[in-house]
């Protein structure tokens, strides 16, 4: 059994370790706040272009000539694994990157050999990187200023990626928000945008100002950059959530392991002043005797 010494030592090292989770436990349910608010209102808005966009081409009777529709034999994939910077968050990083490995093995089973990284967030950069992956881009910095018209820029460089011919597929993997508990595992196609089918007989005539090329030519890039933005609002708000969660979870555990140990401290301390008396009964006795 340890001594009383050390009981205390590891009673008062673990009071420390509540304080310091305790106090994460508030920063993140504070940037939860903040970032819940953020997606909550971006998602109607994401959801309605989306949704026009589908109908603009599910609905023409025109040929799309975009670079961005235009799907080729699939030789080499790039996969954009958003991830967060810093760990402490429970499997959030670790889900993203096992979901990544499946659907890259599942490309690999199909003969496609050639499939790389885009990273956003340190943690999912290292973690593809341990097993076996080219990160082709690290991208650390969005999450301290994450806004459209950072992502905007970022969006032009991938989506050069696909026009260029250098990649035929790219996919999205992150986790996407539900609640500060629940963090959803998700993977979106990227490119080659994907085409809706009618929806069935249209009657009437659409008019498209000044004509229906232009007006695709604005609204993709558009929602190409609202998707990217979208899946970044949403792991930067599960990333709070999952902290969150996970240090409200160790709080507990240290005041449960406080309770414990202060149990043992006390019957060892209990123990310890029962031999002491012992031993002056014993000695009085002795003394007398």
């Amino acid at each position: 059994m340890a001594s009383l010494k050390e009981l205390r030592l590891r009673i008062n090292s673990v009071k420390t370790t509540r304080q310091i989770t305790s106090a994460m436990k508030m920063v993140a349910a504070a940037k939860l706040r903040k970032a819940q608010q953020a997606i909550l209102q971006l998602r109607p808005y994401a959801e309605e272009i989306h949704g026009l966009l589908s109908d603009v081409v599910s609905f023409s009777f025109e040929d799309i000539e975009n670079d961005f529709f235009t799907e080729r034999p699939v030789k080499n994939v790039l996969l954009v694994v958003i991830t967060s910077n810093r760990g402490l968050c429970g499997a959030f990083n670790s889900n993203v990157e096992k979901k990544a490995v499946a659907i890259a093995e599942e490309y690999k089973n199909s003969g496609i050999q050639n499939i790389d990284i885009y990273a956003f967030g340190k943690r999912g950069a290292e973690g593809m990187q341990r097993r076996g992956f080219k990160v082709i881009k690290q991208n650390f910095e969005i999450f301290d200023n994450l806004t459209y018209e950072n992502v905007s820029e970022i969006t032009k460089e991938i989506e050069k990626l696909y026009s260029s011919g250098k990649y035929d597929k790219i996919e999205i993997v992150y986790n996407s928000f539900k609640n500060a508990a629940t963090q959803i595992l998700t993977s979106e196609q990227f490119l080659p945008v994907a085409k809706v089918e009618k929806k069935g007989k249209i009657t009437g005539d659409f008019v498209y100002e000044p004509d229906f090329q232009t007006v695709l030519s604005r609204l993709v890039p558009e929602a190409l950059t609202m998707q990217i933005f979208k899946a970044l609002q949403d792991s930067y708000a599960s990333e709070h959530g999952a902290r969150m969660t996970a240090m409200h979870k160790a709080t507990d555990n240290a005041t449960e392991l406080i309770h414990d140990l202060t149990l043992v401290y006390n019957k060892a301390r209990q123990a310890a002043i029962t031999k002491e008396i012992i031993e002056i009964v014993s000695g009085a006795e002795a003394l007398n005797g």
